[in-house]
């Protein structure tokens, strides 16, 4: 091989290598995944880029943080939130692509308590109003599934018996509240408030009393990957990759 040749092959070597990274860079996927769907999103793109060999990226955040990312038009491809508030909201002003809002899983409440402490039975309607008018305190968040609570409180006839007591979390997981033995018992998503360092989680609502959040993605408007965004939202719609939701303690969309 003369010395021309060899130059010449190096050369085509190196420009496959660059060409090879820029279309390895072009298939990463930018999702911003909200506290209430952060769980179920990492199982998802860890089983997206086994089935594809392409890259996930997962910016997470929660509340005002979240909202602060989407709002400054940082780099991403996928936004996830709460339907229908949520996304609606993000499509009005801009930030998601009208037409590509999906929905992909949905979550109840769970409950859990300090390690050590008092187990009570809350799988029937019954044995979670006996703990709820027996606890010192209860706490749920204040967004998401967290409101829900107060309908749930005022079904169950022991809303004013129990309001006293109902602390609101704030900027921090219910669960690490109970771990700490600030609260008695902490309600919260079921993806969200397990597992948790300090704290056992007692199970779900009772079915009778479970009222779902619903999670839905859209592409961003910023995307300069959409063609990679829409691959993957069409992914979290799969009912083959529901296992996947389930893994990480939500449920699919209800059909």
């Amino acid at each position: 091989m003369t010395k021309r040749t060899t130059i010449l092959v190096a050369g085509i070597v190196i420009a496959m290598a660059a060409w090879g990274q820029t279309d390895a860079q072009a298939a990463d996927v930018i999702i911003y995944a909200n506290q209430g769907a952060a769980s179920g999103i990492r199982d998802l793109a860890a089983g997206y880029e086994k089935a594809t060999g392409n890259k996930v990226v997962i910016v997470t955040a929660q509340g005002a943080a979240f909202n602060e990312k989407v709002n400054a038009n940082e780099p991403g491809d996928v936004v996830t939130g709460f339907l229908p508030a949520g996304l609606d909201d993000l499509v009005k002003r801009g930030k998601a692509v009208e037409g590509t809002v999906v929905e992909f899983a949905r979550a109840g409440n769970g409950v859990a308590v300090k390690e050590g402490a008092r187990k009570w039975d809350i799988s029937t309607t019954d044995g979670f109003k006996r703990a709820m008018l027996e606890a010192k305190s209860v706490m749920h968040s204040n967004a998401g599934t967290g409101p829900y609570n107060t309908r749930m409180f005022q079904k169950l006839g022991i809303y004013d018996q129990i309001k006293d007591k109902i602390k609101l979390s704030e900027g921090r997981p219910v669960a690490s509240y109970v771990a700490s033995g600030e609260v008695e018992i902490g309600i919260q998503q079921t993806n969200v408030i397990q597992p948790f360092p300090g704290t056992v989680y007692l199970g779900p609502l009772p079915p009778d009393l479970m009222e779902y959040g619903r999670f839905g993605a859209a592409v961003m408007t910023v995307s300069k990957n959409k063609e990679g965004a829409q691959a993957l939202i069409k992914f979290m719609m799969d009912p083959a990759n529901h296992a996947l939701i389930r893994k990480s303690a939500m449920e699919p969309p209800a059909r």
